[in-house]
């Protein structure tokens, strides 16, 4: 009986969560250790979106990686205070594996819109984060009957709506890579959720859900 309630204790922890900051983190120092965040050659050499080596290498993977890098301090500490918060919330409702697919591809398709569309070398968890963001709002839609889920979607609703408005207005923001993130996060949550039956384990995390998010 113990044993069964450490591995349900621990499947409850935000372990993809926890690992997505854990490999960020090592991966900015390697970073620093190859020319400093803010380097350019640094980046490219750990794997920023950069897309003459993708055309021309075939360097695909760096649709990814990027997911994982930051340029300076205060771009790694934004991004994973909000991975940090954001992340555990939605891990507990998406479970381990949901949630690192939703992370996963909502980074990769705001990596492919930014290779689309914008030439300039990118990197960080923004992309991945909009997906996060988005989630929400779909999540919303499916389960109309959690409030919780409401509360959610109209704070990161309003949080989406006033970095695309703010982006837009400043320089230096991949604008086209958060777009890229909304869309994929839209479209996986959607598939890793639709089929929202009795069965659903989705279902069986709202039970709590209230006490968790407050």
């Amino acid at each position: 009986m113990q044993r069964h309630y450490s591995s349900r204790q621990f499947s409850q922890k935000p372990i993809v969560t926890y690992g997505i900051i854990a490999i960020t983190l090592v991966t900015f120092g390697l970073q620093v250790f190859f020319g400093g965040s803010e380097n350019i050659e640094s980046l490219i050499i750990m794997g920023a979106k950069f897309n003459e080596l993708i055309i021309y290498n075939n360097e695909w993977w760096r649709l990814i990686t990027p997911i994982f890098l930051h340029i300076g301090v205060p771009h790694l500490l934004f991004n994973m205070l909000v991975v940090y918060f954001l992340g555990q919330q939605i891990e507990f409702i998406f479970g381990h594996v949901r949630f690192a697919l939703l992370y996963l591809f909502s980074g990769l398709m705001g990596n492919a819109f930014s290779f689309a569309f914008n030439t300039s070398l990118s990197a960080g968890a923004s992309t991945a984060i909009f997906g996060l963001f988005v989630s929400t709002i779909v999540l919303s839609k499916l389960f109309p009957h959690v409030r919780e889920l409401g509360m959610l979607a109209r704070q990161y609703g309003m949080l989406i709506f006033l970095n695309i408005v703010f982006s837009f207005m400043s320089g230096g923001v991949d604008n086209m890579g958060h777009i890229g993130g909304l869309v994929g996060g839209y479209l996986i949550s959607y598939a890793l959720s639709v089929k929202h039956t009795d069965h659903n384990p989705l279902h069986n995390r709202f039970t709590n859900i209230g006490i968790f998010l407050h």
